[in-house]
């Protein structure tokens, strides 16, 4: 990658002073967020408060609010940085791939991804995230209301690889239903001891295996060996 000069001032030369403003503001929201995953591995989501995370960071509420509408949206900058890796790792998969054969690789991918730190993706707070979710009961609503808002990009990304519209067929929006749903119980799959599932990666694949099997029980071939 080539560097380019910085774009030169009127009033001479050097960075722009709107781009400074945009690297400054970047670094604050990068700071709040890392701020506020310390105080939720530490304190737990429900017993962090918005005054301690940005009085750890040295800023005042009101600029917390400049960047995020609530904690639950601090939270879930992981989740929507997951999303957006798998919309691009769906869109790498081979055109000639099978819908939900492209989404399970995808997803399975991401995850992978993320317990192991790959991708830029942070372990730690990847297992922060997902027992901040398990234990409480406000995240994991937020974590559903972010899902449920992000269902239509995956339902277009699923309709394009389909080569369909979404507005005249319903297959690409049971794909995408089906995929949030099977995400999600993978999730809770962590909690139940027996199912005996230890990794989230495990469980996404396991769903989605019952997924492509086909969901109308009974059926000897509906259920993964």
């Amino acid at each position: 990658m080539t560097a380019t000069a910085p774009e030169a001032h009127p009033a001479g030369p050097g960075p722009h002073p709107a781009g400074r403003r945009e690297r400054k503001k970047q670094r604050t929201r990068e700071a709040l967020v890392d701020a506020a995953f310390r105080l939720f591995a530490e304190k737990g989501f429900d017993g962090t408060t918005v005054e301690e995370i940005a009085d750890a960071v040295d800023v005042s509420s009101r600029t917390f609010f400049r960047y995020f509408a609530s904690k639950e949206d601090v939270a879930l900058t992981f989740q929507e940085e997951q999303h957006a890796a798998m919309l691009s790792a769906l869109t790498d998969r081979p055109a000639d791939e099978p819908v939900l054969t492209a989404v399970r690789r995808a997803v399975v991918g991401i995850a992978v991804a993320c317990e192991r730190g790959d991708l830029g993706f942070d372990p730690d707070r990847f297992e922060c995230m997902m027992t901040l979710t398990a234990d409480s009961d406000n995240l994991m609503a937020g974590s559903l209301e972010h899902a449920q808002k992000k269902q239509a990009i995956l339902t277009r990304a699923i309709a394009a690889r389909m080569g369909t519209d979404p507005a005249t067929d319903l297959r690409p929006h049971v794909v995408a239903s089906s995929v949030i749903a099977a995400f999600h119980a993978a999730a809770d799959a962590l909690t139940t001891d027996g199912l005996g599932f230890e990794r989230l990666s495990d469980a996404v694949d396991a769903a989605f295996e019952l997924l492509e099997a086909g969901l109308n029980y009974p059926s000897e071939g509906a259920r993964p060996e």
